[in-house]
């Protein structure tokens, strides 16, 4: 799980950098548009939605914009007309890459995403060439120091978790997407901290880059992710923390 939990404290710290630049907020508007238009405005019985709009607290983005994103997706209020679209693709060294966007056009965004691949090592790929390389799942990281490990085990299995590991500093959860919700009550009911939460798209094993092959997956995996039209990004590679330092 090294792979993913590196790649999870990046995108935290450049989140915070996106914030003050105001492209985060575009994402998550963007997302919570079409939740309520996949799954209608009322967040209790639109799970999606619910977790776009606690993405957008946790931001901080502005109630008034939240509530505006949401009758956009339902209709109340003339918006744009987003698609989603998942493109595949091979980073340095042979990585895999899943790209989740949600766009206006499509011509665009493919012509922008393979630039992106091109100028940094990598490959736009054929649909299917990668994605069954991952599994969807939830997963949260729990600082060691805010739990010992047997409580958080039974908190956790006993809400639906189905797998806990350790890695560096922190204890790894991982849940199946539809028990993803239960169990982050259940470790707020037990006032368990923690660090990062999410359903992502988990590699089922990962690929170790070195040298000039993981810094240019570092800065593919920066160009996708700054992309407006790309949502979230995917990888197995495992790039060396010292890379990652001089990178950021």
């Amino acid at each position: 799980m090294a792979g993913h939990s590196k790649w999870a404290n990046i995108k935290h710290k450049k989140g915070a950098e996106d914030a003050k630049r105001g492209k985060i907020f575009t994402k998550l508007t963007k997302e919570i548009i079409v939740a309520a238009r996949m799954g209608g405005g009322d967040p209790n019985a639109n799970p999606r939605l619910r977790a776009a709009i606690q993405s957008a607290k946790s931001n901080n983005l502005p109630k008034d914009k939240v509530e505006r994103a949401i009758k956009k997706g339902t209709g109340e209020l003339e918006g744009v007309n987003y698609e989603e679209t998942t493109y595949e693709g091979y980073g340095p060294g042979g990585a895999a890459v899943l790209v989740d966007s949600m766009t206006d056009n499509k011509n665009r965004t493919v012509s922008d995403v393979r630039h992106i691949f091109s100028k940094h090592g990598g490959k736009l790929g054929e649909n299917g060439c990668v994605d069954w390389m991952f599994d969807k799942k939830g997963w949260m990281a729990v600082k060691k120091t805010d739990v010992d490990e047997e409580t958080l085990m039974t908190v956790a299995l006993e809400a639906g978790a189905e797998d806990m590991r350790e890695e560096d500093e922190n204890f790894e959860i991982i849940t199946p997407p539809e028990a993803f919700e239960d169990v982050k009550a259940a470790l707020k009911e037990a006032e368990i901290p923690y660090e990062n939460a999410e359903v992502t798209m988990l590699p089922q094993s990962y690929i170790n880059l070195t040298g000039k092959e993981a810094e240019q997956m570092y800065k593919l995996m920066d160009a996708l992710d700054d992309n407006d039209d790309v949502q979230k990004v995917y990888t197995n590679a495992d790039i060396p923390d010292e890379v990652i330092a001089e990178m950021q």
